[in-house]
């Protein structure tokens, strides 16, 4: 049964596999060159908790500026954090430059799944992928979509996440020695296109013979997911302020540790997700309240008023004065974005 399914997935994979810049067609060779591997790991840490259509425009962005690992090496941490701004965990671009500078200092890339998870940022998750789509390795690589598949594949109906070592064991009895990389990228493509979260798509799976979650009648129910848990509303203040007639405006950098450590920001008054911020302003002054924005992260929900000030004062603190009429350039993660775009509609 194991090996009629890895035959039938890959048969299914090379007329059906999906075309994205940094995979090969289905069979090719692998290059054996670092320029390969860089893209492969580029595009995997892009793609953790990420969709594959946010990444595109990301990982044409990166490797157009820092074609090689070397050079993505050199980077400034500003710039880097700069033009991840927008695709959200930014712990995962922290730990990119980590990786990307341990990487050029060792002259490239690991080939074998325990050197790869040694990197740092690289998870069990991320080293199997690389190990496997990049290096060829047989590897068990098992992100959601393929836990939804095995778990389904398997009828496999303890509750997540105390199920996933089950449903690694499953999955390794039917990865195959041959075309690792692109059975690992098969089951990302079912579970994306086919054995979808809701309504699956069944009668075109090509592992519908061999499925007992179908057989079952319930394919939908796995894998059992616990219940969810209530997500706590915070609230803070960011600060817009200003100087020479509203055409400058005073960024920070955010600690790097925290949430959106690294970041360019707006100050402000100290929120988290643990607590709500002070509300206490940095400056003297006549403020102004422009209204809030709202803002979802995975362990918090933010409301974040928004206040405004001209002034004549420096803020004190480390920070820079940053055109207006250049925000979009700054690289300003999304809640402070919004934030921007509310005070500059503001006048």
């Amino acid at each position: 049964m194991t090996a009629s399914i890895s035959e039938n997935l890959l048969e299914w994979y090379d007329r059906n596999a999906r075309d994205l810049p940094w995979r090969l067609p289905p069979g090719a060779p692998l290059p054996d060159d670092q320029a390969w591997s860089y893209r492969v790991w580029l595009s995997e840490v892009m793609l953790q908790q990420t969709t594959v259509a946010a990444v595109k425009p990301y990982f044409a962005k990166f490797t157009g500026i820092w074609p090689t690992v070397e050079a993505l090496a050199a980077a400034s941490d500003d710039d880097v954090m700069a033009a991840w701004a927008g695709l959200g965990y930014y712990s995962r671009a922290r730990n990119l430059l980590k990786c990307a500078r341990a990487v050029a200092e060792r002259g490239g890339f690991p080939s074998t799944e325990a050197e790869l998870r040694a990197l740092p940022g690289l998870g069990d998750y991320t080293a199997a992928a690389i190990a496997a789509i990049a290096f060829g390795q047989r590897a068990v690589v098992v992100d959601a979509n393929v836990e939804r598949v095995v778990a389904r594949l398997f009828a496999i109906d303890a509750p997540l996440p105390g199920a996933r070592k089950a449903i690694r064991a499953a999955a390794a009895t039917i990865t195959p020695e041959a075309r690792a990389g692109d059975f690992a990228q098969a089951m990302m493509d079912l579970g994306s296109h086919v054995c979808t979260t809701r309504t699956p798509r069944c009668l075109i799976c090509p592992l519908g013979e061999a499925c007992e979650g179908r057989k079952a009648g319930e394919p939908e129910r796995l894998p059992v997911k616990p219940p969810k848990k209530q997500v706590p509303e915070r609230r803070g203040t960011a600060f817009w302020i200003t100087r020479a007639r509203g055409t400058q405006v005073w960024l920070v950098t955010r600690p790097a540790q925290g949430m959106l450590g690294g970041m360019r920001a707006l100050p402000d008054d100290g929120w988290s997700a643990q607590a709500d911020g002070s509300g206490k302003v940095p400056l003297a002054g006549e403020w102004r309240r422009l209204g809030a924005v709202r803002h979802g992260f995975t362990h918090a929900h933010l409301t974040l008023e928004v206040q405004a000030l001209e002034t004549l004062s420096q803020p004190r603190g480390a920070g820079q004065w940053w055109p207006v009429e250049t925000i979009g350039e700054a690289g300003l993660a999304t809640l402070f974005a919004k934030a921007a775009r509310l005070a500059i509609a503001s006048g």
